[in-house]
């Protein structure tokens, strides 16, 4: 049995079947009524049986033409709907975005999400949190398309685009000295431990962090070291020690725990959105202009 059966046979086989007249169904296909009838006997060799039953008067459907018809019609919709999403998913209208972010920034990207899944209804997004170090070596390693960092380190091969900026605040616990007062110098806090992030999620990162500490002549060491910022604020409100922190994460602080300014040189946090240097990808740049429209309206 031939099996050469292209996507025009399966065409011209409905175009008949529905029309059951070669003559119209010619016409509707806009070629020569012998061109179809040699293009249905083709169709017919590759099945190995009759799909139509010709008589000088009519023209039907055999038993195999009918159960035939709807796998036909049902072949070339489903190529239609896979060209309609695979041009869908060229034009960044659809497919998977992976973004990978600092949780710190949960409500930087919150935002961003909630407009790109606006703009982007049928885009699959997959979340990663980390350090900034680890986003930045997702977006190289290529399993992150989106990054969101703070204060990452410039990278030959990653971009970075300046979302926010925040001061930095200290943490203390509600029974420490400082906690009378709404602000402190950070020289008061140098002899308590000190809870904190590890230099090797970032070291420009850490660094910004504790300038408040360095600046005031404490000897920067980390007591207890924590992987995510709401630890951190809980360690500080059990009394285990102080933290110097983004202003936004401690805009809800648990029982137990102060905010305090800082005096001194004001030093600020800088969040990036970081994308692989030259990816223009569509969905990429998607997001990256959901990110601006939402940039627009503060």
């Amino acid at each position: 049995m031939d099996h050469r059966v292209e996507l025009r046979h399966l065409r011209y086989f409905l175009a008949v079947a529905e029309e059951l007249h070669f003559g119209r169904a010619a016409q509707r296909l806009n070629i020569a009524q012998p061109a179809l009838s040699q293009q249905i006997r083709q169709l017919e060799k590759a099945v190995g049986v009759e799909l139509f039953r010709r008589t000088s008067r009519s023209v039907r459907l055999t038993d195999a033409g009918a159960a035939f018809q709807p796998r036909a019609r049902d072949l070339l919709d489903r190529l239609a709907a896979d060209l309609d999403e695979a041009g869908r998913v060229g034009r960044g209208e659809a497919g998977r975005l992976d973004v990978a972010f600092i949780t710190s920034a949960t409500a930087i990207v919150s935002e961003r999400l909630r407009e790109f899944a606006r703009c982007r209804p049928d885009v699959q997004v997959r979340l990663h949190d980390g350090f900034t170090v680890d986003v930045l070596a997702a977006l190289e390693r290529g399993t992150a398309d989106i990054g969101i960092v703070r204060d990452a380190e410039k990278r030959d091969d990653i971009d970075l685009s300046l979302l926010a900026t925040e001061r930095f605040v200290a943490v203390v616990p509600a029974d420490h000295p400082a906690a009378t007062a709404d602000r402190t110098d950070p020289a008061a806090l140098a002899a308590d431990p000190l809870i904190l992030f590890p230099r090797s999620a970032g070291a420009q990162a850490f660094d910004v962090n504790t300038r408040p500490l360095r600046d005031a002549g404490a000897d920067v060491r980390v007591a207890q070291e924590c992987s995510n910022w709401h630890t951190i604020v809980t360690l500080v409100a059990a009394g285990l020690g102080v933290t110097i922190a983004p202003y936004s994460v401690t805009t809800l602080l648990p029982a137990g725990a102060r905010r305090l300014e800082l005096d001194g040189p004001p030093t600020r946090s800088r969040i990036f959105m970081a994308t692989r240097r030259g990816d223009d990808r569509p969905l990429v740049q998607a997001f990256m202009a959901a990110s601006e429209s939402v940039a627009g309206r503060h």
